[in-house]
């Protein structure tokens, strides 16, 4: 199944901006950031794609559960800049992760 253009470009962001995985603390801001923007099934879908290129143990119940906490409880304003950072630092604008600066 070909995964839309959106999606790709999603992974390649993720993939630049964390080019040794994401660590366990950027998973929800991370997530709150991506569904803005996403659907839960888009995100499952980057989160698998991620998972299967990555060294990433995470199983499709904890990133379900860390999209939960994410539209339950807003992640903190130190967690989101973490992630902003990342997009910046990857080239991408923090307000629209899917274009890049470029």
């Amino acid at each position: 199944m070909a995964i839309p253009e959106v999606l790709a470009r999603v992974i390649r962001f993720l993939r630049l901006g964390y080019p040794d995985g994401v660590p366990h603390t950027d998973y929800i801001p991370l997530f709150a950031l991506l569904r803005r923007r996403l659907s839960d099934e888009e995100i499952l879908m980057v989160a698998r794609e991620v998972i299967a290129h990555g060294n990433t143990p995470v199983a499709d119940a904890d990133i379900e559960v860390a999209i939960t906490k994410a539209t339950d409880a807003l992640p903190s304003a130190e967690e989101t800049e973490r992630v902003r950072h990342r997009l910046r630092v990857a080239g991408w604008s923090p307000n629209d992760p899917f274009e890049s600066s470029d």
